[in-house]
């Protein structure tokens, strides 16, 4: 069993379990433990190894065997993470990055890609039913979760006079507390989720390998009138995020 303080139960090699099976289950126990916590990162590579004595091979297949049943997530270039839950669900209310973040007690914080105005094109004027040329805050961040990025937040808005836009430090202010703080009112969104293969520039935001599977939401934000208020495209790792919903049938009488 791998022990974070150096020792090392071995595998059993004459079992008929595959060594990378029982590599995975050892991991699995220590989380189960309580020795290896939500969202933290696991030992190197080179250091599981050797207290599993086991290839790298062996070792790869056991960790994306986790990764593949929800255990832990991959950061490319930065290591394995167990996961928690906010990698797992997606909240089902319109309810901020950051609001999220503090729900499940985790530190939301983003590396700013883009902040800057520029006119409204003609395509996003009527997405937003405002006049082509008017001045539009482009907002690309990612979004981070103890550290771990797992989305990245491409979003524009009418740059009204009443935000202070300027002054902001969107690497950890909420644009959702900005603009209520601003008597501008977030009520409802549509929302369009599909899975999509990571282009290079998105796998490198976010430490995956390119062509690997995200979760791309498009998103448009409106008040309670029907307003439009945010356009946004999140692209979210796809082993770090999962949606789950609930249906409900009605039975028409005579059917």
């Amino acid at each position: 069993m791998v022990k974070m303080d150096g020792t090392v139960a071995p595998l059993q090699s004459d079992s008929p379990e595959p060594l990378w099976q029982q590599a995975a289950k050892a991991i699995t126990r220590e989380i189960n433990a309580g020795k290896l916590t939500s969202g933290s990162r696991l030992p190197p590579e080179r250091d599981l190894i050797d207290r599993l004595s086991i290839s790298r091979v062996t070792l790869r297949r056991a960790l994306q065997s986790l990764v593949g049943s929800g255990v832990l997530v991959s950061s490319h270039g930065r290591g394995w993470y167990v996961a928690t839950e906010a990698h797992q669900e997606f909240p089902q209310t319109l309810e901020s990055f950051s609001e999220t973040a503090a729900r499940l007690g985790l530190k939301a914080s983003s590396e700013v890609l883009r902040a800057e105005e520029a006119s409204a094109t003609l395509d996003q004027a009527e997405e937003l039913s405002i006049a082509p040329g008017s001045r539009l805050f482009h907002l690309d961040r990612i979004r981070k979760l103890d550290g771990v990025p797992v989305a990245i937040d491409t979003s524009y808005f009418p740059a009204a006079k009443e935000l202070n836009l300027s002054g902001a430090d969107f690497s950890t202010a909420s644009l959702f507390r900005l603009m209520t703080e601003a008597g501008i009112e977030l009520s409802r969104a549509e929302s369009t989720i599909e899975a999509q293969a990571a282009d290079p520039l998105t796998a490198k935001h976010l430490g995956i390998d390119a062509g690997m599977p995200i979760l791309t939401m498009y998103q448009l934000i409106e008040d309670s009138a029907g307003k439009p208020l945010i356009s946004s495209t999140i692209r979210y790792a796809g082993d770090r995020y999962r949606l789950r919903t609930s249906f409900s049938r009605t039975i028409k009488p005579g059917n």
